[in-house]
């Protein structure tokens, strides 16, 4: 994926914070990454998309920059959601842990290796507990040294899929034990991770678990990279997935060709990498859906794909707009929907 901006080696964050229904305050979290204290431009950062969940209470914030700039970027938005976001009252339907549930830092670069976002991870999870007293952090994917433990492995070990996580029996990787006011947060690298929620027309979450349970990656026949949950969602079940890039090419055996065929393809430090695409997926749902008799109702991808995020970053950047995400709220309230 090599970028045509010069010199900026870009990186991208998904910036998960625990926080949708005050969208003025994720606002304001999205706007310190890209403004200085005194409200000067930062050069070299953007913000693409903010998703917004209101019955998760959680948003999604697309910031990209120089991987020699994203730090500063990704901590002032980070400082900003600690001092609006209390996790003693949040409320969702979606699994967190922390004000600041997620810092993902995935290289747009072809240029970039996934050792140099591991060591930026690595560098804002200190950063964090530096800046902000009595917040932690876990680390994940290739930040999580040696052991290079995915991010649904941490989770898991750490009790994140519980709905009330026993916060005092986790142990954090950076800062003090996780504390209720802040939480804990998930900092890791590695390959692009897409989001790709396909709903389907069905309140029976019993159901949309065992869809679930045959889409995810370990099933058998499941889609490579692909980890889900099943949650409610506005009165339906939404089958939330994860779309990991997976390295090599399209992979076989995995449905038609013509499938196969369409699975984008992207290259980082050298080596070739993929994802399913989000129409894969949303035909896996719906075949799986409709032996138990139900339907779909949409889809909807947090954000970009790997190329999306690359391009309008180098359209945002090259035109000096930080606050890029207003360029794109006429395009379904910050996420693709199909």
């Amino acid at each position: 994926m090599a970028s045509s901006v010069p010199g900026r080696r870009l990186v991208a964050c998904l910036l998960n914070v625990s926080e949708a229904r005050r969208k003025d305050l994720v606002e304001m979290v999205a706007m310190a990454a890209v403004y200085k204290s005194k409200g000067e431009l930062r050069e070299g950062a953007t913000v693409l998309n903010i998703f917004n969940d209101l019955d998760y209470n959680r948003s999604v914030i697309t910031i990209v920059a120089g991987i020699d700039s994203v730090r500063e970027a990704v901590l002032s938005a980070c400082e900003a959601a600690c001092g609006l976001i209390d996790m003693r009252a949040h409320s969702g339907a979606h699994p967190r842990m922390g004000a600041v549930d997620l810092i993902p830092i995935y290289p747009l670069d072809e240029a970039l290796g996934l050792d140099d976002c591991a060591a930026e991870a690595q560098a804002i999870a200190r950063g964090l507990t530096e800046r902000v007293p009595g917040s932690s952090a876990f680390l994940f994917g290739w930040a999580d040294c040696p052991l290079q433990r995915g991010l649904a492995q941490r989770r898991r070990d750490m009790g994140w899929f519980s709905k009330t996580p026993h916060m005092h029996a986790v142990t954090a990787d950076v800062g003090p034990p996780p504390q209720r006011r802040y939480g804990l947060t998930g900092v890791g690298a590695g390959p692009y991770v897409m989001n790709c929620n396909v709903t389907i027309d069905t309140a029976d979450l019993a159901l949309g678990r065992r869809v679930a349970a045959a889409l995810r990656e370990s099933a058998p026949g499941g889609v490579p990279g692909v980890q889900v949950l099943a949650l409610p969602h506005g009165g339906a079940v939404e089958i939330a997935c994860n779309v990991e890039s997976v390295r090599g090419g399209p992979p076989a055996g995995h449905g038609p060709e013509a499938e196969r065929e369409a699975w984008p393809t992207f290259s980082i430090g050298g080596e070739r990498y993929c994802h399913a695409p989000a129409s894969l997926i949303t035909a896996r749902v719906g075949a799986l859906a409709g032996q138990q008799g139900v339907g779909l109702k949409g889809t909807a991808l947090v954000g970009f794909t790997p190329t999306q995020c690359r391009g309008l970053a180098e359209r945002a950047l090259s035109l000096g707009l930080g606050e890029f995400w207003k360029e794109q709220r006429g395009g379904g309230g910050g996420g693709l929907r199909m």
